[in-house]
């Protein structure tokens, strides 16, 4: 993180009232916007797919990706066929939309979405124009429900259902708009939101985070012996949750080192390690395979709803004509 987004889980500073001015502009900003749509001057994209968006109203480390990974396989489970549209953040490719196939690289499609297509094996488009993302799954796939992994904001999109994931630890930060603070939209959100969900916390609307056994970032599988120590490597939101799982597994930490979301790995980023142990987040390690030495781990995690998501879920997708009879 830099002294910017530091000061947005900080008592309100010197950076914070500096910047307000600039969060007052992007509040008339995405505000007029948001009107525009609502009232019909500006037209939305309406996709013959149901959609249901997975987002936030914070930037970054809010926990989407394990509760997209559980949308997807209970959905599944329900006899629908699924795919997946995300904006690719970290990913340059030379045409866009781009199907996620074993060939596609975090380079070019960015590292949620390989790493969802490495757990799901599933349809995935990537590109920055969610129009053509749809279309191009419509016509390659015919899915019944499509998934937009984010997309909350963009309200050229109509959607179906509404996903919005809370982070129980950090929740809104000083509760300021960017770049004073973590906000895409103020709280006032929540209240038109399908589903609220928390990562975490004592909330009856939630889901825990379930780690596995570590796995190796050189070919993922399941390792048997115990590390006991490692350096801890992660480019998320908020490596701290990570860091609290490794030592909750009995991983004592040589180090911690944190870089920014997205952020493309190299060999040289590990060279001062040695021979250690490195354990990463499953998103960083997605990116690290083709240099990884066999000592070097990741840790999945899933996510376990609540019952009451789980409930609030399947009325929203039968009042949506998404399932019947579920």
């Amino acid at each position: 993180m830099n002294k910017i987004e530091h000061s947005w889980y900080k008592p309100v500073s010197l950076i914070t009232l500096l910047l307000l001015p600039l969060s007052i502009l992007f509040w008339l900003i995405s505000s007029s916007r948001k009107c525009l749509y609502k009232l019909g001057f500006l037209k939305q994209f309406k996709s013959k797919t149901p959609i249901i968006v997975v987002g936030n109203i914070s930037v970054g480390g809010n926990g989407k990706t394990p509760f997209v990974l559980w949308l997807f396989n209970y959905l599944t489970q329900q006899g629908l066929s699924v795919g997946i549209i995300s904006r690719g953040y970290g990913g340059h490719a030379n045409n866009y939309p781009l199907l996620v196939t074993d060939q596609v690289s975090t380079n070019e499609a960015g590292d949620e979405p390989v790493l969802l297509y490495h757990r799901l094996k599933c349809p995935i488009a990537v590109g920055p124009n969610r129009q053509h993302s749809i279309e191009l799954l419509e016509r390659t796939y015919a899915p019944d429900v499509i998934i937009s992994d984010d997309g909350m904001q963009h309200y050229k999109m109509a959607r179906s259902i509404e996903c919005c994931i809370v982070d129980s630890e950090r929740k809104f930060g000083n509760g300021f708009l960017m770049p004073a603070g973590p906000l895409r939209e103020t709280t006032k959100r929540l209240n038109s939101v399908d589903l609220v969900i928390e990562n975490g916390g004592q909330s009856s609307s939630h889901y825990t985070l379930q780690t596995s056994p570590l796995r190796r970032v050189s070919g993922t599988k399941p390792v048997n012996s115990l590390i006991t120590s490692a350096h801890a490597i992660s480019a998320i939101g908020n490596p701290q949750r990570f860091e609290n799982s490794l030592e909750a597994q009995g991983i004592r930490l040589l180090s911690t080192h944190h870089f920014r979301d997205h952020y493309a790995y190299t060999a040289n980023d590990f060279s001062g390690f040695g021979d250690d142990n490195v354990v990463m987040t499953e998103k960083d390690a997605v990116k690290c395979g083709s240099f990884a030495k066999p000592n070097w781990y990741y840790l999945p995690v899933d996510a376990e709803p609540s019952d009451v998501v789980i409930n609030t879920l399947n009325s929203l997708l039968k009042e949506k004509g998404i399932l019947n009879g579920l």
